[in-house]
């Protein structure tokens, strides 16, 4: 078992740069939540073919992230109780600046979602970073956008009211 604590921001993509993507390859993310209570979650992920199971704690910037391996049948056998709380999505992983962005395109019911995360080693280092300019909306603060709320719930109002991934649209008025 590892438990850490994470620092970590999220913005929307507002686009995605041409070839940004074009040489990278993907990796195949499907998760679901057993429990979900105000500020902790469990979930379950497959990434690729790796199994794991996480308790996460926190809101925000700051998070405990407990976790633990699971084998492919574990997962098989705990992936049913997850029916309705699943978020599936394909990630990229970006060197930007000696930082690795993660960016994940949501699929299914949450798709045109695209959201960039960052993971910082402190809070400090999180203060620090610019986004790059295809990242301009943080979210980080935004429960609406944490995985677990879009698998409950799926897309904010406001993206579905948008019609589109523009962010500026997304935002105006809400602030």
């Amino acid at each position: 078992m590892q438990t850490e604590w994470e620092f970590e921001r999220k913005f929307l993509v507002s686009y995605v740069p041409e070839g940004l993507l074009d040489t990278r390859k993907p990796v195949a993310i499907r998760q679901g939540y057993l429990a979900t209570e105000p500020d902790k979650h469990i979930r379950i992920r497959d990434e690729g073919g790796n199994y794991t199971m996480a308790v996460k704690q926190g809101i925000g910037l700051k998070r405990r992230d407990t976790r633990i391996t699971l084998n492919s049948e574990q997962f098989a056998d705990l992936w049913p109780l997850t029916q309705n709380m699943r978020v599936e999505k394909q990630r990229y992983r970006i060197d930007f600046f000696g930082a690795q962005l993660v960016v994940d395109i949501f699929t299914g019911n949450l798709a045109p979602l695209k959201v960039v995360e960052v993971e910082f080693d402190s809070e400090m280092s999180s203060r620090q970073f610019l986004p790059p300019d295809f990242a301009e909306t943080e979210v980080t603060h935004k429960k609406e956008f944490q995985n677990v709320a879009l698998a409950r719930f799926g897309l904010p109002d406001m993206v579905i009211a948008s019609g589109s991934m523009n962010s500026a649209s997304i935002f105006a008025g809400s602030i």
